[in-house]
C-alpha cells in the first residue's frame, strides 16, 4: 500500500469523509442521470427517433452520454424546467383559485339572488316564479353554470 492508502485508513475520520464524498457523487450522478432522461421525454422538439437514440446512448454509455447532452442540450435543458415550473404554478394558481371561489352556486344562493333582484325591482312577480320554479325544478343556472335565470332591466 501507498502512503496515502495508509493516510486514509490511519485517521478513520478521513477515511470516512472520502466515503461519503464518493457517496453523494454517485447520488448527484443519478440524479443528474434522472433529470436528463426526464427532460429527454418532456421535450416536445424531439421525435421519437431522436428521444429514443439520446435515452440508449445515456443507458448505454451513461457517462459519456451524460456528458455529450449536457454540453449539446444542457442550455435548453434550463428553459424547459423553467417553462415546465411556471406551467405548474399557472396550474395551481388556478386550482387556487377556482377552490376559493367555493365552487357554482347552489341552489339556495341562486333563490336568494333572486328574490334580492326581485325586491329591487329589476324582475317582476311573474318572472320571479318562473325563474324560482327553473331553480327549484334542477333547471336552473345552480345546474347549469354560465346560464341566468333571469333577465335584468336596465
Amino acid at each position: 500500500m501507498t502512503a496515502h492508502t495508509y493516510l486514509a485508513y490511519d485517521f478513520p475520520l478521513l477515511g470516512a469523509f472520502w466515503t461519503m464524498l464518493v457517496f453523494f457523487l454517485w447520488i448527484m450522478w443519478f440524479v443528474l442521470l434522472f433529470r436528463i432522461i426526464g427532460d429527454i421525454f418532456r421535450d416536445d422538439k424531439l421525435n421519437g427517433w431522436a428521444k429514443t437514440g439520446w435515452l440508449v446512448f445515456c443507458i448505454l454509455l451513461p457517462f459519456l452520454g451524460v456528458f455529450v447532452y449536457v454540453i449539446a442540450r444542457g442550455k435548453n435543458m434550463g428553459r424547459r424546467e423553467v417553462k415546465q415550473a411556471r406551467a405548474q404554478q399557472q396550474d395551481f394558481n388556478a386550482y387556487i383559485r377556482e377552490t376559493a371561489s367555493g365552487g357554482p352556486p347552489s341552489s339556495v344562493d341562486e333563490l336568494a339572488r333572486l328574490s334580492e333582484i326581485h325586491d329591487h325591482g329589476d324582475i317582476t312577480d311573474e318572472e320571479f316564479r318562473r325563474a324560482k320554479d327553473l331553480v327549484l325544478t334542477g333547471h336552473g343556472p345552480a345546474q347549469h353554470s354560465g346560464s341566468t335565470a333571469h333577465t335584468s332591466r336596465g
